[in-house]
């Protein structure tokens, strides 16, 4: 089943000088791929996946998750939608700095509403402790490691049990060890549990786990990944 389909994606930024961000991009991805998007800085990669995770609304272009189109979702609806079947970790985890580690990963539970107060914290506990967080529940992000703030985030991620998760430069921030510990997370997530993932990265090795490479350049796809992504077509640039 393909997980993700994108067809002629185009995001311009309206202005005195009107900027392409991404442009005429078509993909699918496949369920339980693990996908990484590489190109120069400012090649598009963030813009493609924030659009692929309805973080940002195409200019013209239509997305399908799990089959489903979300082009025309209410506001309420794509919300709902990125709760239920989307997980995002991003370079810097955004972790509230006021909540401990366990009231991090609970929160995308409270928010969506479906899981009692004591189930919440149960699978939050459990997801930390599949982490090796389990002596870390009470602290603040501030009395974390940057690995292990970044595996709160994979927590958090995971918390509503969606079954794409986005990241965008999520070992950027962090030291060699960590950084294998994070990418051999994500891949697991992905072999393991059967979860698409598909990751923005300049992190050769990072790159080199995943099971397909995508290429931007200048906003357009620039090469040819593997299985369920399109010829790129000759760019205009």
């Amino acid at each position: 089943m393909i997980a993700i389909r994108a067809e002629q994606l185009n995001r311009v930024l309206h202005g005195e000088v009107p900027v392409t961000l991404i442009e005429d991009i078509s993909l699918e991805i496949p369920e339980g791929e693990f996908v990484a998007i590489m190109g120069p800085s400012g090649s598009g990669k963030s813009s493609l996946l924030y659009l692929l995770g309805l973080l940002d609304l195409p200019t013209s272009g239509r997305i399908w998750l799990d089959g489903v189109p979300t082009g025309g979702l209410s506001d309420d609806a794509l919300c709902e939608t990125r709760l239920a079947k989307l997980g995002f970790v991003f370079q810097f985890h955004f972790l509230l700095a006021e909540f401990s580690a366990l009231d991090n990963v609970m929160l995308p539970m409270r928010r969506l509403g479906r899981l009692s107060e004591v189930a919440a914290r149960k699978r939050a506990e459990a997801l930390l402790a599949e982490l090796d967080l389990s002596a870390h529940l009470a602290k603040r992000p501030h009395q974390l490691s940057g690995g292990q703030r970044q595996r709160v985030a994979v927590a958090r991620a995971l918390a509503n049990d969606p079954p794409v998760i986005l990241a965008d430069e999520p070992t950027g921030n962090l030291d060699s060890v960590s950084s294998r510990n994070v990418r051999q997370i994500l891949r697991d997530l992905a072999s393991l549990r059967g979860k698409t993932v598909v990751a923005v990265t300049h992190d050769a090795n990072f790159a080199a786990a995943a099971d397909r490479q995508i290429s931007l350049v200048d906003g357009r796809l620039a090469a040819r990944g593997g299985p369920g992504s399109p010829e790129p077509r000759p760019s205009a640039h």
